[in-house]
C-alpha cells in the first residue's frame, strides 16, 4: 500500500502506525496550506500535559501551496520550541540519545516548512529504522492510495479511529495515557523500540 499525507511538523504517531504497513509515501506538496494544522504545529507531553508547538510562517491570507509557504523567524520559535522539547523529554529513556540528531534543526534557518518538515521526517525514520520510499507529488490522480491528508486537522483526527497502543510516557503517572501525540514523543520514550508499538497498533 502507498499512503497519501501532507508535509507535516513532527507529525501524530498515527500517521508513522499507517507508514509502518506502507511501501513508500508520498507528499502532497501541491495542496493549500491551512493554517493551525498539523502542517505547521506539533503536539508533545508535558508535565503539565498537551502542548502544541507552531511554527510561524510568512502567510498573507490568500490561497498558498504547501511547497510555497515560507517559515518565519518571528518570536524566536527555534529556541521555544527546542526548550519546550528538552523540558519535556530531558528524563525520557532515549532522549540523550537523540537530542543531537534533533537539535540543529532549531539552530539552522529553513527557508521553506515543507523542507524543514520533511527533513525531520527522514531523521525520524531513520531512527526508528522505518526508512520507505518518498515522493513529491503535485496531483494525487496514482495509484490507489491510503488517503491520511485529514489528519493533518486536529479535529479530524480526534474523530477518527486513528490511534496508537499504549507505550512509556514520562508523565503517564501524573497526566494519564496521552494518545496520538507526535511521533518525537513515542521516539524519545521508547527509542528503537517504538517500531514495536507501530507495529502492535497496526
Amino acid at each position: 500500500m502507498i499512503l497519501l499525507s501532507h508535509p507535516l511538523y513532527l507529525a501524530p504517531l498515527p500517521l508513522y502506525v499507517q507508514l509502518y504497513n506502507s511501501s513508500a509515501i508520498l507528499f502532497d506538496a501541491g495542496s493549500p496550506y491551512v493554517k493551525q494544522t498539523y502542517r505547521s504545529r506539533a503536539v508533545i507531553a508535558t508535565e503539565n500535559g498537551k502542548q502544541s508547538l507552531t511554527i510561524p510562517v510568512v502567510h498573507d491570507g490568500g490561497s498558498i501551496a504547501m511547497r510555497d509557504v515560507r517559515i518565519s523567524e518571528h518570536g524566536n520559535w527555534r529556541h521555544r520550541h527546542w526548550n519546550a522539547i528538552v523540558s519535556a523529554y530531558r528524563k525520557s529513556p532515549f532522549f540523550d540519545y537523540y537530542a543531537d540528531d534533533f537539535a540543529h534543526f532549531y539552530e539552522e534557518r529553513d527557508g521553506f516548512l515543507m523542507d524543514f518538515n520533511l527533513r525531520l521526517h527522514n531523521t525520524v525514520c531513520e531512527l526508528l529504522g522505518l526508512e520507505r520510499e518518498t515522493r513529491i507529488i503535485d496531483s494525487t490522480a496514482e495509484e490507489t492510495l491510503n488517503d491520511m491528508r485529514h489528519i493533518a486537522e486536529p479535529k479530524a483526527l480526534e474523530k477518527s479511529n486513528c490511534c496508537t497502543g499504549e507505550y512509556y510516557q514520562v508523565f503517564a503517572q501524573r497526566n494519564g495515557f496521552i494518545p496520538n501525540l507526535s511521533i518525537a514523543d513515542l521516539l524519545f520514550n521508547m527509542g528503537p523500540e517504538g517500531l514495536i508499538t507501530l507495529k502492535e497498533s497496526t
